[in-house]
């Protein structure tokens, strides 16, 4: 039995219960506080961490962060530069006020689309299931209050139907690029909302990152090259370029999908079919004019400034031809033959672990569409009509894509 209180005193009475739960809740709160505040200093003050943040939100941006490890597993980590650590905490930042305008008619479709959990192995992108929606909601970024939003350094100018999503989607494998997902369009279509308008648009960078994005209908706006020379002499350009002919008849293939009720291929070619006129006023032949388009660029930009890239060698070889615009960003070579996979049945190369997934991406299903029959004397005469341009293309970059073989 416990001894009596002393004479006068009051019997001690039980905290009341709101008391304690208020006092554990503080306790939680400072012990969350002080490890969100060690995280931040281990992850990007101290920089002592030796491998990547990853896995701090179920998606982003460029593919975000929602892998655990990337494809060459955890021994890979180690090895990543510390702009991939710091990329992953740019791409946990919460959603922008302002999103780019949705892609329209004249531009690349949505591109990517995630393969079934069977086919394992991706990269954000314009369509379904990819990611050019921004990041979710996080609290990471915002704590950290890092990077800045940068004017792009390179811009992926053209040309449409040549490869430029698959391109750009590849890039942003690549820990040191950010990119803005849809095609902002500001150098042909919004130029008078300014260039704060258009810095909005692009995500965070940190130094050493390259921010990008890409336009297609830059290549053949003739305001284009005088506008974007006018925001950076030193852009630097590139140009995904295919086979005019076959570009045409994707391009119309595309139209089709749209517009069933359109005259046939073979019709709209043809300015007079009987003389043999091409009708180049058509955008389908007009955008396969490459030299013409190019001169105009050429007069404000060197040729040093800007990369060629083939859009059949995208197909074929994409690590190949990924090196060749790696080297010319001046980026450490990262994205190689591991990261790839030929799909047979959509005849495109599929990202094996893209950043930010676990499973792969391939081109989506507005990529790869079977192309109507077109008559062969029409496609002869296609040729016929290119060749010239495509000679003097080839004089002009110094490289022979091999159209006219």
């Amino acid at each position: 039995m416990a001894p009596p209180d002393p004479a006068g005193a009051h019997p001690t009475l039980p905290e009341p219960l709101s008391r304690r739960i208020f006092r554990k809740f503080l306790l939680m709160l400072c012990s969350l506080l002080t490890s969100l505040y060690v995280f931040y200093c281990l992850a990007e003050r101290c920089q002592t961490l030796s491998r990547p943040v990853v896995g701090l939100s179920g998606g982003g941006e460029e593919a975000g962060p929602g892998r655990s490890v990337p494809a060459g597993g955890l021994g890979e980590l180690a090895a990543w530069p510390a702009a991939a650590r710091k990329k992953r905490l740019l791409q946990v930042q919460p959603w922008r006020k302002h999103r780019p305008p949705a892609p329209h008619g004249d531009g690349e479709e949505a591109a990517w689309e995630e393969e079934p959990p069977g086919l394992a192995g991706s990269p954000g992108g314009s369509g379904a299931g990819s990611s050019v929606a921004e990041p979710p909601p996080g609290t990471l970024a915002l704590l950290l209050d890092e990077g800045s939003k940068q004017l792009p350094q390179a811009i992926i100018i053209g040309v449409k139907k040549g490869g430029t999503r698959a391109l750009l989607e590849f890039l942003r494998v690549h820990p040191d690029v950010r990119a803005v997902g849809a095609e902002p369009h500001f150098f042909d279509r919004s130029y008078d909302k300014g260039l704060a308008w258009y810095r909005d648009l692009m995500p965070r960078t940190l130094d050493g990152q390259i921010t990008m994005e890409k336009t297609p209908s830059y290549f053949v706006t003739r305001e284009a090259p005088a506008r974007i020379s006018a925001m950076s002499k030193a852009t630097k350009l590139i140009v995904v370029v295919r086979d005019p002919v076959t570009r045409a008849v994707s391009d119309y293939t595309q139209t089709l999908s749209k517009r069933p009720d359109i005259p046939t291929f073979e019709s709209l070619t043809f300015r007079n079919r009987s003389a043999g006129l091409i009708d180049t006023s058509w955008s389908a032949i007009q955008i396969g004019l490459y030299a013409k388009h190019l001169e105009h660029w050429l007069r404000h930009f060197p040729l040093r400034q800007m990369l060629f890239v083939s859009g059949e060698r995208l197909i074929r070889d994409p690590a190949g031809e990924l090196g060749r615009v790696q080297d010319f960003l001046g980026l450490k070579r990262i994205i190689s033959d591991k990261h790839f996979y030929f799909n047979q049945t959509k005849g495109f190369p599929c990202l094996k672990k893209a950043e930010g997934s676990g499973r792969p991406h391939c081109l989506g299903k507005t990529k790869g569409r079977p192309h109507p029959e077109i008559e062969r004397e029409v496609l002869r005469r296609l040729r016929d009509f290119y060749r010239p341009f495509n000679r003097k293309f080839y004089q002009m970059t110094g490289q022979d894509f091999g159209w006219d073989g």
